[in-house]
């Protein structure tokens, strides 16, 4: 999608209003597909949790994914994460991916999920394929699929909707006139609701399923080196007020661009659009100032990185008694 109509639908712009008779149309083709789908949906025998949005563009899924499968995997479970792989373009499906799998081929966040957790990621467009192989080949436990609220063929355990606070559900409408999958109303029928960040926009949620988020930030790694700092020493060694160019290819990149200055971090942002599938002549900025970029970037630019490059991590800081909670539930 074009980062201008993007912003519209978060800015108030009254000019996406032409786009409501296809708007109209998305909906009736959704709700359509969506019927057919669970009249006979696919039931995996280990338990399925679901963690989507329905918006389009970034919310903060993936560390919500991350979140879950570091403590199911304390509890001793063989977590198998499921993904479409989104930017991806694999010869054949399933698609097996590990912490040094080509991001161009399974997709950035896949390859960002199997780094940061360790466990298995399988990749495949139809999430029953993938789920049915992470069962038999990887005898996975329990599966988390990244993304798929509206992958209707495959039955959940558990469904988990992620909001930005900051930007809420935009102007309500449907895509392409909004940016919106499905009706706000789909919300009524998730089991939680995941906000990440504090909520600026006016939304009505169902009451009890509200789960507040806060992104924590981690280490500043070097891309080159790997060495890893604390912003605060990163800081330290590279004087304060020293400008940093800030890359970032996410649904929301401002967030991040928030996150860096509220470290201390003077920033030069640079935004690029969702996945975007960078070049080195993308980042050959003029000056020799550090870039600091998401992790997510970052699985994307390992072919050509050079030594003051960085990667802030982020981690989800989720209520423990929600932790409980979903592990009783699915586990039960």
């Amino acid at each position: 999608m074009s980062r201008w109509l993007s912003e519209a639908w978060y800015n108030g712009s009254k000019l996406v209003r032409l786009l409501l008779p296809l708007s109209w149309l998305f909906g009736l083709l959704a709700e359509r597909r969506r019927q057919q789908l669970l009249r006979n949906p696919w039931q995996a025998s280990v338990p399925v949790i679901v963690v989507g949005n329905i918006t389009a563009g970034g919310t903060g899924k993936t560390p919500v994914c991350l979140a879950l499968a570091k403590y199911f995997t304390a509890q001793g479970k063989r977590v198998a994460f499921v993904s479409r792989g989104y930017g991806g373009n694999a010869s054949q499906y399933p698609l097996l991916v590990n912490a040094g799998s080509n991001p161009a081929e399974a997709g950035d966040e896949a390859v960002l999920l199997a780094r940061q957790s360790g466990c298995a990621v399988v990749v495949d467009p139809n999430r029953v394929r993938a789920v049915q192989f992470a069962q038999q080949q990887l005898q996975a436990q329990l599966i988390i699929s990244d993304d798929g609220l509206q992958h209707y063929a495959l039955a959940r355990t558990i469904e988990i909707a992620v909001i930005d606070g900051a930007r809420g559900l935009g102007n309500g409408l449907l895509l392409p006139a909004g940016p919106l999958r499905e009706p706000a109303e789909r919300l009524q029928t998730v089991d939680y609701i995941v906000i990440n960040g504090a909520l600026q926009q006016p939304v009505t949620l169902p009451a009890g399923k509200q789960i507040n988020m806060q992104l924590q930030a981690g280490s500043l790694i070097n891309l080159q080196s790997g060495e890893r700092l604390s912003p605060q020493q990163w800081l330290q060694r590279h004087a304060p007020q020293s400008p940093v160019h800030a890359v970032a290819g996410i649904g929301n990149p401002n967030r991040f661009f928030t996150s860096l200055q509220q470290l201390g971090f003077v920033i030069m942002p640079h935004a690029f659009t969702d996945h975007h599938a960078y070049k080195a002549g993308d980042l050959a900025f003029a000056d020799s100032a550090p870039v600091v970029m998401t992790t997510k970037d970052a699985v994307k630019c390992q072919s050509f990185v050079k030594g003051n490059w960085w990667a802030l991590e982020v981690e989800a800081v989720l209520p423990a008694d929600f932790l409980v909670g979903i592990g009783q539930k699915a586990l039960r």
